[in-house]
């Protein structure tokens, strides 16, 4: 067995602890249970894991958690002492000193001033977006590999990680290769459970015909032309106001109509190794 096969084993085994992550955020983290997922020694599969990817599995556990926790406070109403306990913390003081740790504010403060206060100016009393912060951008065609997800557009994330271990086990990873992720769904008039989405990457060189496209990744095509692009920089969770921004205000007052096809994203850095308030995304809006 060689190199390659020998890390796609690891790749899949691992994959299923991300997987057992993602769907299970609300519940204690059981170093033991996870080994059993992975079916690798206890004593030794999490220094795999943080070799693997980089981050310890509680540093994993840690940020997802507090990703979903800055959803709640951007686009609920859900109290933040059951934010907090929802998250894994023991008390609301534990919750708020780690929040403004990575957030650089604490949970109430995000809650009235994030970034998706600026563009809901009623709330924020913030007139400063304009038309003028959409670009129109010509975007060539692009063959992206992907990962399907089905489910909320917050846990994306999960494909994605199957999607790069996927790409390293097969060692096509470079550090060229744009991040994509496609959405095909309303989130207001279709269930969050059943949502679509793609989580991919737009490789710097073709795949070598040596390598075989297989489940769970597929190669999917990206609509070429006209689009708006809009730049937001901030927590993925802060999003929401930001699309609501560039339909409800952008696009109506502008004289351009949408194109029947699915938006995309382009992300300029990683949630692993960037704060939530320096991650860059670009919002694109197919255009007629």
């Amino acid at each position: 067995m060689n190199e390659s096969a020998h890390r796609a084993r690891y790749e899949t085994r691992l994959g299923r602890v991300l997987d057992h992550i993602y769907d299970h955020l609300d519940e204690p983290l059981d170093i033991d249970r996870l080994a059993q997922i992975a079916c690798l020694s206890p004593y030794h599969w999490h220094r795999i894991y943080q070799a693997m990817y980089g981050e310890t599995v509680a540093t994993t556990v840690r940020r997802l958690r507090l990703h979903r926790a800055a959803g709640y406070l951007a686009n609920g109403s859900m109290s933040i002492a059951d934010i907090a306990e929802r998250s894994g913390y023991s008390s609301l003081q534990s919750f708020s000193r780690t929040f403004r740790a990575v957030f650089g504010v604490p949970p109430a403060q995000y809650r009235k001033q994030g970034t998706h206060s600026r563009f809901r100016p009623a709330l924020s009393g913030d007139k400063a977006m304009t038309i003028r912060e959409v670009e129109i951008r010509h975007v060539a065609p692009m063959e992206i590999l992907a990962v399907d997800h089905v489910g909320s557009y917050m846990q994306v994330g999960k494909a994605f990680d199957a999607l790069f271990g996927w790409l390293a086990a097969h060692n096509l990873l470079a550090a060229q290769m744009r991040m994509v992720g496609v959405y095909y769904d309303d989130p207001g008039v279709v269930d969050e459970n059943l949502l679509r989405s793609k989580a991919g990457v737009l490789l710097p060189h073709p795949v070598q015909a040596s390598v075989t496209v297989s489940p769970p990744v597929s190669v999917a095509q990206v609509r070429g032309g006209e689009y708006a692009v809009l730049r937001h920089k901030g927590p993925y969770s802060d999003m929401r106001a930001a699309y609501e921004w560039l339909y409800g205000t952008w696009l109506v007052q502008s004289d351009r109509e949408a194109a029947d096809a699915p938006v995309f994203e382009e992300y300029l850095n990683s949630p692993k190794d960037t704060a939530p308030p320096d991650l860059v995304t670009e919002i694109c809006l197919p255009l007629l």
